[in-house]
């Protein structure tokens, strides 16, 4: 009697969990994960792939952290529906996906009391794209930018998109740069002036003939040079209205939201080749370089880009090295985006990271105290 009671209690249970909206549930829970875990295993392929031979991948790179957290959510649900063999498949992309994750997050494994001491050897990089000086009201922002500059006092200042004009203006401005070694560049049309100061002395300095995308000094450090390449490579040109039609979910209401997000995608696609034109003409420059050097500035892409693969080839990336948490520095796009950077090469180590969070730009900058170690390479 006993096991007939509970063999019709197996036969309810089993037909329970078995119920439509289950299986209705774990189908397209299942094709979720097949797409998730296609996406991020081609993540993994867009550094290597150049733009031009892959017309998506580009956008996957824009959006690998958001794939990578929702493969997490996926495993953690088949587990939690004890469903061994689906948590496996999408594990094994993860899996692969992590060595990616300092890209965009490092954990702080140790806490800090007080300010960390340096000696004379250490000396300060900042870089910033100052748009233009104007803030996201438009008003002129020179000074602001100066208060900031002088808070963290860097030794190495490297500009991008610099208004000479304002900065004129701006007696702030203009008395902080007679406090540094300057050299410049008109830069184009599309990567707009750039500058480059300096504590220290400015040996000589030069433009990569990469449509404007780059100028670089040598600047005597001691006993040795150094060369810092200031990078601003081609825009992304999703511009501030783009930025609040995705950000604010315009796309749900406007009726011609399939041609917008059509022009968006494409413009995008569009400036990552023409990225990656720049960036390989810039990183043979950057491998012939015959001294330390840092390698900084705007790339206007993420970490999961082959522009961003290129130009890092052979640096150690400062963020990798001394971030902390989860790092952005382009305020649109839901905060998500690091595409600025500063990268050094053998011979020199970082030893703090920092992007203060101001509002004088579409940019953060970006504070990283490095010291020269060893030998030059």
């Amino acid at each position: 009697m006993a096991d007939e009671y509970y063999s019709d209690y197996k036969r309810f249970a089993k037909s329970r969990n078995r119920s439509l909206l289950t299986v209705l549930l774990d189908g397209f829970m299942t094709l979720v994960t097949i797409v998730v875990g296609v996406m991020l295993a081609f993540t993994l392929l867009v550094p290597y792939i150049n733009p031009s031979e892959v017309a998506f991948f580009p956008l996957l790179g824009l959006i690998a952290p958001a794939i990578f957290v929702a493969a997490i959510v996926l495993l953690l649900y088949w587990i939690i529906r004890w469903r061994w063999i689906h948590a496996g498949l999408i594990f094994i992309p993860i899996l692969l996906g992590c060595f990616n994750v300092p890209l965009f997050y490092r954990a702080q494994v140790r806490r800090s009391y007080g300010e960390p001491k340096y000696d004379r050897s250490a000396f300060k990089l900042l870089t910033y794209n100052v748009r233009y000086f104007y803030d996201d009201r438009g008003q002129s922002s020179p000074d602001r930018v100066t208060r900031m500059i002088q808070q963290f006092a860097p030794d190495i200042i490297c500009l991008q998109e610099y208004n000479e004009a304002l900065a004129r203006e701006s007696a702030a401005f203009t008395h902080l740069l007679e406090t540094y070694s300057k050299v410049g560049s008109n830069g184009s049309v599309v990567a707009g002036p750039m500058l480059i100061l300096s504590k220290y002395p400015i040996i000589r300095s030069d433009t990569v003939a990469s449509l404007g995308g780059s100028l670089w000094a040598d600047i005597q450090i001691g006993d040795e040079v150094v060369r810092v390449f200031n990078n601003h490579l081609r825009s992304t040109d999703i511009k501030a209205g783009d930025d609040q039609f995705i950000t604010q979910r315009l796309y749900l209401t406007d009726s011609t939201r399939w041609a917008k997000m059509r022009s968006i995608i494409h413009r995008h696609r569009k400036n990552s080749v023409l990225r990656a034109e720049q960036v390989d003409l810039i990183a043979p420059v950057i491998a012939a370089t015959p001294t330390r050097y840092i390698v900084c500035g705007d790339f206007n892409d993420t970490p999961i880009s082959y522009v961003y693969r290129t130009m890092a080839r052979g640096t150690t990336d400062a963020f990798s090295t001394c971030g902390k948490g989860y790092s952005h520095t382009y305020r649109g796009f839901f905060s998500t985006l690091r595409i600025d950077y500063v990268l050094y090469s053998a011979g020199l180590e970082a030893l703090s990271y920092k992007v203060p969070f101001v509002a004088y730009s579409d940019h953060l900058p970006v504070v990283v105290r490095l010291r020269k170690t060893g030998m030059n390479p």
